[in-house]
């Protein structure tokens, strides 16, 4: 048990902090690499909501992703960030990049254990009554619509803009037999997409190794889909997946430390 390593499947750069945290903690890591994350060509719609960003009074992000495309079409349209748009994130991670990249505030649900990020955010007391407020909603291609149909039932003025998509891939064959054989530590995921797409390689030894996930809303995804012991870590951040990682794998030594999930 010792030598198997923490599969992780979170894409792009955002897989290496993950992989950070967790080796911080003595753990070795191996990265799936079945999500590929692509920049959209930017189609004309796209382009006049970039160019009329200064029309929207919020402005909604819903990953990491998303921010570094939101990010560029600003850089290109935008030498100065017009005032007065409020700023809102699905997650930590999204909400550090946008305040480092464009120094602006922003709002982001407070992190509790086992809740959807989504759903939190829409709890915020400043999305609640939207009247004719214009919400600009930038996410990938597909994805749930939770967000943009409850905003539009509060009342709001809702464009989404699609600015990437995901693009699932097959694990390398030496990949497909360890998740078959179930050597491994653990499987760490936060996507429901990437999840019901592994499970078509995971046998009955993988069902029953643990699964950390990020949320309860995935927890209950793995259920159904016949995982036996889903993990549900505090949030998505690389130090809450690092710290349910470690309380799977050794519970004594899985001491929380709050400053690095604050960090994460």
């Amino acid at each position: 048990m010792a030598d198997l390593p923490v599969l992780i499947s979170r894409p792009g750069e955002r897989a290496g902090p993950l992989a950070a945290a967790i080796e911080a903690r003595g753990l070795p890591v191996m990265r799936l690499d079945v999500m590929q994350l692509e920049p959209l060509a930017e189609a004309p719609a796209t382009r006049t909501a970039w160019l009329d960003i200064d029309h929207f009074h919020k402005v909604v992000v819903v990953s990491p992703f998303a921010a570094e495309c939101l990010v560029e079409a600003l850089d290109r349209y935008w030498p100065q960030l017009p005032v007065g748009i409020d700023f809102y994130a699905v997650g930590a991670s999204t909400a550090a990049l946008l305040h480092r990249r464009l120094g602006v505030r922003v709002h982001v649900p407070s992190p509790s254990a086992g809740e959807d990020t989504s759903e939190a955010l829409l709890r915020l007391a400043s999305l609640q009554a939207l009247g004719e407020r214009r919400v600009l909603l930038v996410a990938g291609e597909g994805g749930r619509p939770l967000i943009a149909d409850t905003l539009a039932a509060r009342g709001a003025r809702v464009t989404r803009l699609a600015v990437y998509r995901r693009r699932l891939l097959d694990p390398d064959p030496a990949m497909q037999a360890r998740l078959a054989a179930g050597e491994y530590r653990a499987l760490v995921v936060s996507s429901g997409e990437i999840l019901e797409h592994l499970a078509r390689w995971c046998t009955d030894a993988a069902l029953n190794q643990p699964l950390i996930v990020s949320s309860a809303r995935l927890a209950t995804l793995a259920g159904r889909l016949g995982f036996l012991f889903p993990v549900v870590a505090s949030g998505a951040t690389p130090a809450a997946l690092a710290v349910a990682v470690a309380r799977s794998s050794a519970p004594e030594e899985a001491d929380v430390d709050h400053d690095d999930l604050e960090k994460g």
